[in-house]
């Protein structure tokens, strides 16, 4: 009994020595996620039942900020509606796009290096800064490049402003945001499609499986569920992110608050009304709105052992 008892001593000594080992190295990162992410986040919840300028102390009003949010504020609806339409588009299009493309590099043998560049290329660059590119393309007189080229072909007869007609500067913003975003993406994929064996192609192709795309289903696809779902909540996170592409094409307030995001208006009343509490609560709701949508995705990318 004695033997058996030291036995399961030293044991319960080496499991608690390899926690601890454990818990040492994790520390360097509980420390930055909880200074930055833990704690941002209850300050701001906090934060978003008060009345606080920044220069006086916050004086408690409870759900007063999220009811004139939701009730009394129709430019925060206006915000809430473009963000989604922004989300909805950029969001599984970029997600897709930079997948397909990811997929059919791997494809070809050479010049892997030079598209991954030119793919990966944007994300390098601001948002303002890329915004500023696109802008020459959609400037609205006769010398922006869509416009003269659109009126040498005889399409349209008039320069289109396209940053300043509602019905256009939606989908401009559209499209340089899914630009944007496909970057880092892209280079998840592509890093996911390149670690897959290329053993289980050869078997598979053994045992009868003849098209590229049977082995996109059967093979790639399952096997990358890690790199799918990091794809995801990256995607969400940018599309329900959107601002400073937003502002630098359509200025702020854009024409009609046709581009008017959730952040904009969090960035408007915490840096120029200076409400951080009304603005604590715009953060709060779109925090609540990627958190849901983020555990949506793990659960449609979650893995069968989890």
């Amino acid at each position: 009994m004695k033997t058996r008892h030291s036995v399961q001593k030293v044991k319960s000594k080496m499991a608690t020595r390899k926690n601890i080992t454990g818990w040492l190295f994790m520390t360097p990162f509980l420390i930055l996620f909880t200074t930055f992410t833990l704690i941002p986040i209850f300050t701001a919840m906090g934060l978003s039942l008060t009345n606080y300028n920044l220069i006086q102390s916050p004086d408690f009003i409870g759900l007063t900020n999220y009811m004139n949010l939701i009730l009394d504020d129709d430019v925060f609806l206006t915000s809430l509606k473009n963000t989604l339409l922004f989300a909805l588009l950029t969001g599984p299009t970029g997600y897709i796009a930079s997948f397909l493309m990811a997929w059919v590099i791997t494809l070809f043998k050479r010049g892997r290096g030079a598209f991954a560049l030119a793919f990966y290329a944007p994300s390098l660059t601001s948002g303002v800064a890329m915004s500023t590119i696109w802008l020459i393309i959609f400037s609205g007189d006769r010398n922006g490049y869509l416009n003269s080229f659109l009126l040498n072909l005889g399409v349209i007869t008039e320069p289109i402003l396209w940053t300043r007609d509602a019905s256009y500067l939606k989908w401009v913003i559209v499209l340089i945001s899914v630009w944007m975003s496909m970057g880092t993406g892209f280079l998840v994929f592509l890093a996911g499609l390149q670690n897959i064996d290329p053993a289980l192609y050869e078997a598979a192709r053994v045992d009868g499986m003849k098209s590229k795309f049977q082995e996109l289903r059967y093979i790639t696809l399952p096997l990358m569920k890690p790199q799918l779902l990091f794809g995801a909540v990256n995607s969400v996170v940018g599309a329900f992110g959107i601002f400073d592409v937003a502002t630098a094409v359509a200025g702020m307030p854009s024409p009609n608050y046709s581009a008017h995001t959730i952040v904009a208006h969090l960035y408007d009343y915490a840096f120029i009304r200076m409400n951080m509490g009304y603005a604590s609560s715009v953060a709060m709701i779109l925090f609540i709105i990627t958190f849901v949508l983020g555990r949506v995705c793990f659960y449609v990318f979650r893995s069968e052992e989890d």
